[in-house]
């Protein structure tokens, strides 16, 4: 059933008053995608989510329009979340707040059909909001101690001479700190944004996009884990000037690298096994 005028007007008023209220916030993103490396992905994820909208156009065009008035119980919840986040100053609470709007506008104005055809493109825009980092440097913590303690074993299998204490890793001649850059959350983050899409185009079967995407836990923390043992090695063995400044930097980019080749090379392994 195609769009009457009156309901294309409306939906394009609606957008266009959300670009108006939430221009301060889009603005806040912006800045933290550009000045944050765990979110830098976020620049990518609207792109994302309008490309999977498109791919459900012609699906869309077959639904019938019907208005769920219960959609409005969703507006209000944003809002309300909106207003919170105002109050208290909680950037997380007015982001997210975005994307609960956004939703309740399509309920409200299209119906159950259309929300649940564009529920990924919809869920999607969640990976462009920063975790709050009460929340991020909860997760991060236990990371930075299981990526240490698997590493110090590491590098005692390979005879290097090291002892670890929480995520301090200490080696004769210097001491290496496992900070949030090694623990793998960094890069999970847009790790698990690229999962999801990458499973989406990818795999056929639900299951198989499921499994895509929690590999990309375990993918996130053994690459770090690489950086943290090669980063070990040569500061035994080169002293600790040797693994900062070139290495650091590279091995950051590497480890991502690694991680994509790993990522892909599984949605492949996985498809494969699908067929």
């Amino acid at each position: 059933m195609h769009l009457s005028r009156y309901q294309i007007s409306l939906f394009g008023f609606l957008l266009l008053l959300l670009a108006v209220v939430y221009a301060d916030i889009f603005q806040g993103l912006f800045y933290d995608w550009s000045n944050d490396e765990n979110y830098s992905h976020g620049f990518l994820v609207p792109l994302i989510s309008g490309y999977f909208a498109w791919q459900v156009k012609d699906e869309l065009q077959q639904l019938e329009i019907r208005p769920l008035d219960s959609g409005l119980l969703l507006v209000i919840f944003s809002l309300l979340l909106l207003f919170a986040g105002v109050s208290s100053q909680v950037d997380f609470a007015l982001r997210t707040s975005f994307v609960f709007l956004l939703c309740g506008i399509v309920l409200f104005l299209f119906g159950w059909q259309w929300f649940k055809t564009l529920s990924l493109p919809l869920g999607f825009l969640f990976f462009m909001i920063p975790l709050p980092y009460i929340v991020y440097d909860s997760m991060a913590f236990p990371l930075k101690l299981f990526v240490a303690k698997f590493s110090v074993i590491s590098l005692k299998l390979m005879g290097v001479i090291v002892l670890r204490e929480g995520n301090i890793i200490m080696f004769p001649e210097t001491v290496l700190e496992v900070a949030d850059a090694c623990s793998g959350l960094r890069s999970l983050m847009s790790l698990l944004a690229l999962g999801v899409a990458l499973a989406v185009f990818t795999q056929n079967k639900k299951s198989m996009r499921v499994l895509l995407v929690l590999l990309t836990v375990p993918i996130a923390i053994f690459t770090n884990m690489l950086r943290v043992i090669g980063t070990g090695f040569l500061s035994q063995y080169y002293g600790a000037a040797a693994a900062e400044g070139f290495f650091h930097e590279f091995a950051g980019m590497g480890v991502f690298l690694l991680a994509m080749v790993l990522l892909f090379v599984s949605s492949g392994l996985l498809r494969k096994l699908s067929s």
